[in-house]
Formats: structure tokens, sequence, C-alpha cells
């Protein structure tokens, strides 16, 4: 079998057996929503609503259905990165203890629509925040005490990032020390230097 691309782990065990206490009638679409919303970051997959719905529909507690709705995509989203066929994925549920009814509904649900998940992944920007503005002031702090004479200069960027999904202007303020904004400005070089090597 390949390298598993889910580990266990104590939060992992946990969502398994949540998941494997699942209605099994109504699981299939549970995972089908997931699957349509995946590549949407931005966006909530379920509103409050739907989430108490949900609750209600399975048995669980808030927190547990946010488990199981992050371990969901988790696994998701590693089926993505790993490009993983629908037996393989379904073997590597089982592996983690999953039960098979489950682990069937993962592979079906994926053989339905992984390839198009995958197409949007790759559609999708990676970091869908676009720097569109750069700005900066310098700002002087003067020690409080009369007798100390020291000053402390401070460097404030301005950086207008627009997310892929909105077209609101976000602007984010960064303030650097004199050797903060130095060593910013070594790694935009090395950066740079990387940049211009793949060129």
């Amino acid at each position: 079998m390949a390298a598993p691309v889910v580990q266990e782990s104590d939060s992992i065990r946990r969502a398994v057996s949540l998941l494997n206490a699942m209605d099994s009638g109504r699981f299939p679409r549970l995972l089908s929503r997931l699957l349509q919303k995946l590549h949407l970051k931005a966006e909530s997959t379920f509103s409050e609503e739907e989430e108490e719905k949900l609750q209600i529909a399975f048995s669980l507690e808030k927190q547990d259905l946010h488990l199981v709705l992050e371990t969901i995509s988790f696994i998701l989203e590693q089926a993505v990165y790993h490009n993983l066929k629908p037996a393989s994925l379904q073997q590597q549920l089982q592996s983690i203890h999953l039960d098979q009814d489950k682990a069937e509904a993962f592979a079906s649900a994926w053989a339905a629509a992984g390839q198009d998940t995958i197409e949007k992944f790759r559609q999708r920007v990676l970091n869908p925040q676009k720097l569109e503005t750069i700005g900066w002031q310098l700002n002087l702090q003067l020690a409080e005490s009369m007798q100390a004479k020291l000053k402390s200069p401070r460097a404030v960027l301005e950086l207008g990032v627009n997310n892929e999904d909105s077209k609101n202007l976000k602007k984010v303020f960064v303030e650097f020390s004199h050797q903060e904004l130095f060593e910013f400005y070594n790694k935009l070089e090395t950066i740079q230097a990387q940049l211009d090597s793949l060129t």
C-alpha cells in the first residue's frame, strides 16, 4: 500500500469513531456537498442554520460536527493533493479503521467528482490574496524619560491586498524596527534571487 495520506492521531481516531456512527443513508449527500465546495476556501460550506440541521440529522454536538466536517474536508484535500484513485482512497480509509460502508461512500463520491474537484483546485490560485498597492511611512518614537535621548524609528508598510473571491481592497499594516526591516529586505532579496534563477 502507498504511504498513508491520513496519519492516525487522537483527533483522527475521534473523528473516525464519529464517522462510523453516522447514518449511512445520509452520509453520501454530506460528502457530495463538501466535495462541491471544497475549493472555495473563503466561504463556509454550511450556514449556521444548516449546521444545526446537520447536528440533529446526525445526532452530533456542535463541536463533534465541526470535527467531522473538518476531517472529511482534510481527507478530501489529501485525495486532491495526492491525486488518489478511488480504490486507493478506500483502502487508505479502511486502514485508519473507517467502516467499509463509509470508506465505500468516500470512494464513490471521489469517483464521481474527484477529477472535477482536482481541476477546480488547479484553476484556483494557491493564495487568493493579491497585492494591489503599497504605501509606507516613518514614525519616530521618543523615549518617555526626559533624561533618555533615545529615538526609535519605525517603518510602517501599508499593503493593499485583494481577495480573489471579493473585489474589496483590504489594508494590512506591518510595523518594522530598523533591524526587522533589514531582515525583511534580505528575505526579499533571497526570494528575488530564487525567482531570477527560475526565469
